[in-house]
């Protein structure tokens, strides 16, 4: 398909996209303006300018609105946070289109801080609505962004441990990943942690402030980078878009390894992880446990020709939201389903049995049950089974039994 890979980095603050292989990049603030007259829409700074101007309406959070299923009212006419946020995108995906002579998308990424199922789906909708099939959109967690971008660069970049300061306008955010090799298969491991030390950003104005704000980042610094072998220390987010005020903590980060200043790392790494979509074979062979992924698998005892064996139906560092599995299954005269789930720690390892309440009583192999498995987030499955009967002489009863199973 002869169309854009493209990275969008999606928050309230602001909207960062990327187009694989591409330099130029975009940052749009994620607002939309309506105006007064008629049902024309601006977005990014057109909308402030229209709103400053008195001529339309704007709408900010759109985020915050589709997680709230929230509503605007604007002329008189109604408008849901997801109809909004699907305008918004639509509008702001012509900028990569237009500067590029495409018309399609191959493959979009979108990554946002947390991954949230509600917003997921809303996202899904939004793709439905501009013609973009389902098959080529996904969203990804900040963490698997920073991940996919890191391994994208060369590899002496992230032979030991590589971190990564986020300091936006509302969070001061770390991030680490290790590559650990020497296992069945190749893993990478990555985490987030929210820091508690994050500062509003304006006191950047003043030199008084400056120089509290490096000393603050200085000793988060020296909190989380000591006792450890680090290859890289990456930087993003609208705070380091200077340094000049950050002395003390830019000398700390550059000490004994490489720093770099990345403003668009998260709407890259989505374009990286896009375009692998588009190869033959992965670039990216491992399992990656980090947000947004699976950090338990999920097996099914079943028996196949005479034999019991572990049917698996979720495994280690799938993402959540696509991982789906449906099956159908005779039973023997069991009354649960039993899964067992395990862990990378072995000691974690546990079996879940649900229990088919409600299923009718019937003789040995005369019960066809179909089974739904789905996950509300990484740590929550999510089973739905129904008693499918077994031809006329046991028609479907109807029983339906649904669980959420925590991993």
């Amino acid at each position: 398909m002869d169309g854009l890979v493209i990275g969008l980095d999606l928050n309230d603050e602001y909207t960062q996209i990327s187009c694989y292989g591409k330099e130029i990049s975009w940052t749009i603030p994620t607002v939309i303006c309506r105006k007064k007259e008629e049902e024309i829409w601006l977005t990014g700074e057109e909308a402030y300018a229209a709103t400053l101007l008195g001529e339309g309406v704007i709408v900010d959070k759109l985020l915050k609105m589709v997680q709230k299923e929230g509503t605007s009212t604007i002329g008189g006419v109604c408008y849901t946070g997801a109809l909004l946020l699907r305008i918004f995108l639509q509008q702001v995906l012509e900028y990569p289109l237009k500067e590029e002579g495409k018309k399609t998308v191959s493959q979009l990424v979108v990554t946002m801080q947390e991954m949230d199922a509600r917003l997921t789906d809303t996202l899904m909708y939004c793709a439905d609505a501009m013609g973009i099939s389902r098959d080529r959109v996904h969203v990804v967690s900040h963490t698997e962004s920073f991940v996919y971008y890191v391994l994208s660069q060369k590899r002496e970049l992230w032979s030991n441990q590589v971190g990564l300061f986020e300091l936006a306008a509302d969070r001061l955010c770390y991030y680490e990943m290790k590559v650990q090799r020497g296992m069945r298969r190749n893993m990478v491991q990555a985490e987030a942690q929210n820091q508690e030390e994050a500062f509003d950003l304006d006191i950047l104005g003043t030199p008084s402030g400056q120089k509290l704000a490096d000393q603050i980042l200085t000793s988060c610094g020296e909190k989380l980078l000591s006792k450890k072998l680090f290859s890289t220390v990456f930087l993003t987010g609208k705070g380091f878009e200077r340094q000049d005020w950050a002395g003390g903590f830019m000398k700390l980060v550059c000490s004994r390894r490489r720093c770099f200043v990345e403003k668009e790392l998260f709407s890259r790494g989505a374009a990286f992880k896009g375009q692998d979509y588009l190869n033959s074979a992965t670039e990216y062979p491992y399992i990656f446990v980090c947000e947004g992924r699976l950090k338990a698998e999920v097996d099914l005892k079943v028996m196949q020709k005479g034999k019991e064996i572990l049917l698996a139906v979720a495994s280690y560092g799938d993402n959540w939201y696509e991982s789906k599995s449906s099956l159908e299954l005779i039973l023997e005269d069991e009354k649960e389903i039993e899964f067992i789930i395990s862990h990378l720690d072995s000691r974690k390892k546990k079996v879940v049995k649900v229990p088919l309440s409600g299923f009718p009583d019937r003789p040995p192999k005369t019960t066809r049950i179909e089974m739904n498995i789905g996950f509300k987030d990484e740590n929550t499955m999510v089973t739905v089974i129904k008693d499918r009967g077994f031809g006329d002489l046991f028609p479907a009863s109807g029983a339906v039994v649904r669980q959420e199973v925590s991993l």
